[in-house]
């Protein structure tokens, strides 16, 4: 048993990472004005009259996360804002790490302080690995169906993740998922199978009235398998990055934090009725 446990402790750190790390270079903790979002001054235009609220993935947080979407958003005129949320006590810097369940009520009270600062009935949400799931738990189980227009996935673990096999060795090793499940739950949430995600897609993966996309990548390594990602349901577009550039190489980390090509299809989203085609050229746009 000690050499198994041995085994796992060792496992454990290329789990966590795996389970959506969207940054390796820390930043300000807490969500501060930066390059224009964060500005709680901003009012909508009438071309852009719905805030977006963007939600990082797990080990992120309200700056690191955006430094590439946040600012070109917001040069399209968006006001943009960014939360940090399941934060653990004594970790700082690297958030999601919480139970899934309460990162959902810390997004409902975020995006009602939006609204109220913008006078906006409704936002649009953009979130990136567990940051384009947990917002589907706000939405079906704490009110955010009636407050949310729109939800941007970027490669999404909407049904879980095996990542690639590696939570199946929690199985092997007797009490280690407990162990996970008291010090970072919002990691075994997101396993396939959870409890949590068995409740959240218990009949069907979407709410009415809200419209969905979901952006994928091919190389995917934490999201396994990728197609895991995509929903199914009404009023759902569910998106294939290499199908818009073939060249295209993005994996689970720059989908959501550089690839433009990916933010011009995020932008597509956000505002359908002006949407022009993404492709490889979207990269320099």
């Amino acid at each position: 048993m000690k050499l198994r446990w041995s085994r796992l402790r060792a496992a454990l750190p290329a789990v966590a990472l795996a389970l959506g790390l969207t940054t390796a270079t820390p930043a300000a903790a807490s969500p501060t004005v930066s390059s224009g979002w964060n500005d709680f001054s901003c009012k909508p235009s009438s071309a852009h009259p719905r805030p977006v609220v963007l939600v990082h993935g797990t080990f992120g947080n309200a700056i690191d996360n955006w430094v590439g979407l946040a600012p070109y958003l917001v040069a399209r005129g968006y006001c943009v804002f960014s939360l940090d949320y399941g934060q653990l006590p004594g970790v700082p810097i690297f958030h999601g790490l919480g139970p899934i369940d309460a990162s959902a009520q810390q997004l409902a009270t975020y995006v009602d302080q939006v609204r109220a600062a913008t006078g906006s009935g409704k936002v649009d949400l953009v979130g990136h690995s567990q940051g384009g799931m947990m917002p589907r738990v706000y939405l079906k189980f704490h009110g955010g169906a009636d407050k949310v227009h729109t939800l941007v996935g970027l490669a999404p673990d909407n049904h879980g993740t095996t990542l690639s096999g590696l939570t199946k060795l929690l199985d092997l090793f007797p009490g280690a998922k407990q162990y996970l499940d008291k010090f970072t739950p919002g990691l075994t949430d997101q396993a396939t199978g959870s409890d949590l995600l068995n409740r959240l897609n218990a009949g069907g993966d979407t709410v009415p009235g809200i419209h969905y996309t979901v952006i994928a990548t091919r190389y995917d390594e934490v999201v396994t398998p990728y197609a895991s990602g995509f929903l199914n349901g009404p009023d759902v577009h569910n998106v294939m990055l290499q199908d818009l550039c073939a060249v295209d190489l993005s994996e689970h980390v720059a989908i959501g934090t550089l690839d433009r090509i990916a933010f011009h299809e995020t932008a597509n989203a956000l505002d359908p009725a002006h949407a022009t085609p993404t492709t490889c050229a979207s990269a320099a746009s």
